[in-house]
């Protein structure tokens, strides 16, 4: 995140931090940078007399207002580029100061080589003249801005040390009054100490007001190009992300059934062996046949979150199969209908069967369907996922029910949700993901 001299000021400890002294480096370099750029507000003076004669003469000579105007235009786009090419260079550097992120230059590499295409390029891009434009305000206010922080740091410093300086035989100007003894100054002291407290302030305002100005005129704004390959890299990463988190699915749910599933299981035959090799009228007796169901009763939990995790049908056999096993664990009547003639990518898969899962689960949870219909099929280069419950309707996504994680699962995927559930139902949860053919090292495996 960019920090500037403006965001600096909203931390507490923003007295303790560098960005005062910045700041007030930043001003006490601005007037030499401001001189420098000077030549850039010369071509001001034809355009400041022809204010001069319009003011003077109500009906100035047509002739002498288009002489003055061709000089304005004239001086100033012949050597405007000229002088505002390197001092934005420059002032790009001098941001550094009131500014984290450097400021970018918006000048293109010139198509040929030679000092006329270095030219001829330079007068025509939009950068150069944004940079002619900083100049001139550069010349033109920018002193102003600094002379009033230096002002103001001034009268405060004067105040402050004003009961020192008070005599009754010379008496002290002090801002709008004059004081003739050390009394009398004191208020003048304590107002000089408030103002002198709030000088980090206005140093950094100024300075960040100017860094403002400076980055919006000076830094290359993005391009359309630039955005979408920006937006094509964000894709990109994100596809990158799903595919790494359904791969860390895959490994969490094979290490629990290749390893603690197995070793659950050999425990549950363990038991079932001692609880029939031990006397019933022994006392051990009750304890191994409780300690056999509760294997039992775990093994049984743990094959239910190794299908949540990600269900070994839906890597073995598909996504119309995952989804009828689902159906049978449901715990009300599910329809499947399957219309899709092959195999998407893993990573669609798993997230048209998560879809199902959590929309059948709502409905159970907090519709109260008695029956529902999932319907999956391919249409104009999407895989289509309908869920419909017989359920009383009025979902809401804001509510908590779990259709929030689920749109946001499915733009995740490059998809997006649709969701119709008036009060009364049926509920019809739509969900559209691009359809992504699965590769053959998908099919092999």
């Amino acid at each position: 995140m960019t920090e500037t001299a403006l965001s600096a000021m909203l931390r507490r400890n923003y007295l303790l931090t560098p960005w005062p002294w910045r700041s007030l480096l930043y001003l006490l370099t601005t007037p030499v940078a401001a001189l420098v750029a000077f030549p850039l507000a010369v071509p001001l003076i034809p355009a400041l007399a022809l204010i001069a004669t319009m003011t003077r003469d109500r009906t100035p000579d047509p002739g002498v207002l288009l002489v003055l105007l061709f000089l304005f235009i004239g001086f100033y786009a012949a050597g405007a580029p000229l002088l505002a090419l390197p001092l934005a260079h420059v002032e790009r550097y001098r941001l550094r100061l009131i500014r984290t992120a450097p400021v970018r230059s918006g000048h293109r590499t010139p198509p040929e080589t030679g000092p006329w295409s270095w030219l001829v390029t330079r007068y025509a891009e939009a950068a150069t003249w944004r940079s002619a434009l900083y100049g001139t305000l550069l010349a033109a206010v920018a002193p102003f801005a600094t002379g009033l922080a230096l002002l103001w740091t001034g009268m405060a410093a004067a105040m402050v040390v004003a009961p020192f300086l008070v005599s009754e035989e010379e008496p002290v100007t002090i801002v709008f009054g004059e004081v003739s003894t050390s009394s009398g100054a004191v208020p003048y002291a304590l107002v000089g100490l408030v103002l002198l407290a709030g000088t980090p302030y206005v140093l950094g305002g100024i300075a960040g007001l100017h860094g403002l100005a400076a980055a919006a005129l000076l830094n290359d704004p993005p391009s359309d190009g630039h955005l979408h390959t920006e937006l094509r890299e964000v894709s990109r990463s994100r596809a990158r992300l799903v595919d790494g988190f359904e791969a860390e699915r895959r490994r969490i749910e094979r290490d629990l059934h290749d390893g603690a599933q197995q070793r659950l299981v050999s425990l549950t035959l363990q038991l079932g062996l001692a609880k029939l090799d031990v006397p019933d009228d022994s006392p051990a007796a009750a304890s191994v046949a409780k300690a056999h169901e509760e294997a039992k009763a775990l093994m049984a939990e743990l094959r239910d979150l190794i299908a949540g995790i990600h269900p070994q049908v839906l890597t073995d056999l598909g996504l119309p199969a995952a989804l009828r096993e689902l159906a049978d664990r449901t715990g009300m009547p599910v329809t499947v209908r399957s219309d899709l003639g092959e195999r998407p990518a893993a990573h669609v898969e798993s997230t048209a069967y998560f879809v199902v899962a959590e929309a059948l689960t709502n409905a159970v949870r907090h519709g109260d369907a008695g029956q529902a219909w999932v319907r999956v099929f391919r249409e104009h280069g999407l895989l289509i996922i309908e869920v419909t419950d017989d359920g009383q309707g009025g979902a809401d996504p804001d509510a908590g029910s779990g259709l929030t994680g689920l749109a946001d699962r499915s733009a995740v995927a490059g998809g997006r949700m649709l969701l119709s559930s008036p009060a009364g139902g049926p509920t019809v949860v739509r969900v559209e993901l691009p359809w992504i053919r699965a590769s053959r090292d998908e099919v092999a495996s």
